[in-house]
């Protein structure tokens, strides 16, 4: 057996027998590498190796994480919290569908500008959603549609539109491996071609997102309130915000935005921010070492696993096994069109799904799918959907993904949402059949 198709098999056979994620990836990765003929030394070394750049992506979300936590300490969420809170009727069956709906809409625009505007990726979800549970319980919403909702306009948002890290992944890695790759095959790829070649796979998400939230998990569901949380509904003191803190907060978000766009990193932009919701007097002085811990505890496990994603990833690489894997699909193909855009796209939600980062996975198949695809007959616009979609697919619904770990980490505050039965399965079926037949049908019309 392959040694990348026994150790995804494994991983997610690990994931869904509850075994800790982190363990999970070791236990893995050691495994596919022992069976494909490297010794355990070896295999921890490929391992240990690739560390250090999950590491890297694991402290810029350690201090966006500080970020997040200094932003809500001046109260904004909270005030939200309230407001929404503040609106939902115990016998007001009208309002409570208003609120609900409404609810979804603001989760749908903050993942949205998570990604571009305000890029701060996932570490909004574990600030935002907690103070709002008592307020989901009351309305009895499936917290698994929220799950699908942020899975799947975070990749939306990502995967579309051009900025922030859509303009990462469409321009500096897609485009930039199309025009490495296809210079051999004289296939150039520009900036405009992106939005225009992933706008039919992205709908698909779109598709199993309203699929979601008005069919699978459209019925009601109950959840135990926990004390605690009803303070956020009736609260013994009402939560009121000074101007100036709320200019400070909108301040630090704009420059945290410029600096991450002069310097191209999230790390120093959040970092600004921090600084100047301290200086700015959000939270005292002296209280800034508790706010980054808080925050670093928030992130924890999402960089932790991060980091270990990276090595399992290189283990993946290390066994020499993705590049026969595809050549087999390739041979299996043979001349139909049809078939060898299903398998390729099918291939590349597989590979996704161990690296739970679809940045990672373009450098990976764009020197096979690219000549793959051209001599299949595809056109330039084709291909580039092909890619785009195939390294995006299993991104949200793996287990070591950010978007996945985001989810669980908010609507799991109050320990009643599992990261693997509630986030993981669900935002994999409503997320990646829909961009299957998107870009299953792009990829034979463009």
């Amino acid at each position: 057996m392959n040694a990348v198709l026994l150790t995804i098999v494994v991983m997610i056979a690990l994931c869904l027998l509850r075994v800790p994620v982190p363990i999970a990836l070791i236990s893995a990765a050691l495994l596919g590498a022992l069976h494909a003929g490297m010794d355990t030394t070896t295999a921890i070394g490929a391992l240990n190796d690739n560390l250090l750049v999950g590491a890297q992506v694991g402290m810029t979300y350690v201090m966006i994480g500080a970020f997040a936590v200094a932003i809500a300490r001046s109260g904004i969420l909270d005030l939200f919290a309230q407001k929404i809170a503040a609106r939902v009727g115990s016998d007001a069956q009208g309002t409570s569908k208003d609120l609900k709906w409404f609810l979804f809409a603001i989760f749908i625009f903050c993942s949205l500008i998570s990604q571009n505007l305000v890029p701060v990726h996932i570490a909004f979800i574990p600030v935002m959603i907690p103070p709002l549970l008592a307020v989901f319980n009351r309305l009895r919403i499936d917290r698994r549609a929220i799950a699908c909702i942020l899975a799947c306009s975070i990749s939306f948002s990502y995967l579309l539109l051009p900025t922030g890290f859509g303009a990462i992944y469409l321009n500096e890695i897609l485009m930039a491996n199309v025009n490495d790759v296809g210079v051999a095959y004289d296939l150039s790829m520009t900036a405009d071609m992106a939005p225009k070649a992933m706008f039919l796979p992205v709908m698909g998400i779109v598709a199993g997102m309203l699929v979601a939230v008005f069919i699978t998990y459209r019925k009601p569901r109950d959840y135990v309130t926990d004390p605690s949380a009803e303070n956020h509904i009736n609260p013994a003191k009402p939560v009121s915000i000074n101007p100036l803190q709320l200019l400070a907060t909108v301040a630090a978000l704009a420059v945290a935005l410029i600096c991450q766009l002069q310097f191209d990193s999230l790390l120093v932009g959040a970092m600004i921010g921090f600084v100047i919701l301290a200086a700015a007097g959000i939270f005292r002085w002296r209280a800034q070492d508790d706010v980054f811990t808080e925050g670093m505890r928030m992130m924890a496990q999402i960089a932790v696993i991060i980091t270990i994603a990276s090595g399992f990833a290189g283990v993946l690489d290390a066994t020499g096994e993705i590049a026969p894997l595809v050549q087999a699909s390739a041979e299996l193909i043979g001349d139909n069109k049809a078939l060898g855009a299903l398998i390729m796209l099918l291939v590349g939600l597989f590979i996704t799904i161990g690296f739970g980062d679809s940045f990672a996975s373009v450098p990976i198949l764009a020197p096979i799918y690219i000549p793959l695809a051209l001599a299949l007959g595809f056109s330039p616009m084709a291909t580039i959907a092909l890619l785009g979609a195939s390294a995006a697919l299993g991104d949200a619904g793996s287990p070591a993904s950010t978007i996945t770990l985001g989810a669980t980490s908010g609507l799991n505050a109050d320990g009643q949402h599992d990261h693997v039965k509630d986030s993981v399965i669900p935002t994999f079926i409503h997320a990646n059949f829909g961009m299957v037949l998107f870009a299953w049908i792009a990829a034979m019309i463009l």
